[in-house]
């Protein structure tokens, strides 16, 4: 049995741990806010270029060969998934939720014997899927040393998909990256971005609003769709951190209740095995007497 000094000493410990996450759980709950407000405020950017494209693509002529970033390679042999992550833990399952739904397309995508390629953006991630997978991962990012992930990182990221797609490395990108729906929900989700795969929209919804444009839709696309690219990788960074602040205050939340729960059981241990010793002190006191 732990003696006075013990208990007392660990319930000092869990205190102080208990101070540490409620203070990282308030961080997280100020971190959010501003984080919440970027990604809501990308959502509609992010959902009209992708109407903007579907505008495009349908008004093309049909049999035009269009831009490969549209058209693909005409194969899916090699699939590039980019997996983004947080840097940082003390955020609950919230990274190794996203790599679990990396591990189960790695699976399905080799059990029909194709090709894949990992980059990953995020340090956790990396650290998770070097285990199993390093041999696949041909890029890694992560951002440490950056204190606000912005439009610039995402688009190096996109240049870096770009140039690989260009060069023949790949036929098809995916994004892995965890969707924030609330506080308590953040959502593991799969994006295809290259080819680029805009949701598709009524055909009479498409007509009933035309559109011309000059110079050619083939020609807007070869500018736009890149710029896409970017938009979409900015959109899982932002959700990404959106994302990691809501699981890490969650998570610290329930650290600071447990640390308190186990602060109350050692108070109780501690009550009882100090009152053990008073009772111990006493029944000695008490013989010695009535031996004198």
């Amino acid at each position: 049995m732990p003696s006075l000094k013990d208990l007392k000493n660990r319930i000092g410990s869990v205190k102080s741990t208990q101070k540490i996450t409620k203070a990282k759980q308030m961080v997280a709950a100020a971190k959010l806010r501003r984080a919440e407000e970027a990604a809501k405020a990308a959502r509609p950017y992010a959902d009209k270029i992708e109407s903007v494209l579907t505008n495009l693509a349908a008004g093309m002529t049909p049999g035009a060969p269009g831009p490969k970033l549209l058209t693909g390679t005409g194969k899916d042999d090699v699939h590039l998934l980019v997996v983004a992550t947080a840097d940082k833990g003390l955020c609950g399952a919230f990274n190794s939720n996203i790599v679990r739904r990396a591990r189960e397309e790695i699976v399905r995508l080799q059990g029909k014997g194709k090709k894949v390629k990992l980059f990953t953006v995020g340090s956790k991630g990396y650290d998770q899927l070097k285990r199993i997978y390093g041999d696949l991962i041909v890029e890694r990012v992560d951002f440490k040393d950056v204190r606000q992930v912005g439009f610039d990182e995402a688009k190096s990221i996109a240049d870096t998909l770009l140039a690989q797609y260009e060069a023949g490395a790949f036929d098809v990108a995916t994004v892995f990256y965890g969707q924030f729906k609330s506080v308590i929900s953040q959502v593991p989700t799969a994006n295809q971005i290259i080819p680029a795969q805009p949701p598709g929209k009524a055909a009479d919804e498409a007509s009933s609003a035309p559109y011309e444009y000059e110079p050619d839709e083939e020609a807007i696309l070869r500018t736009l769709l890149p710029r896409y690219v970017a938009v979409q990788v900015f959109r899982a960074l932002l959700e990404n951190a959106a994302s990691e602040q809501a699981a890490s205050m969650t998570a610290m939340d329930n650290a600071t209740r447990n640390a308190g729960d186990l602060i109350d059981k050692l108070n109780l241990q501690y009550n009882r095995a100090r009152q053990a010793q008073i009772t111990t002190e006493l029944i000695e006191i008490i013989a010695g007497a009535e031996a004198v």
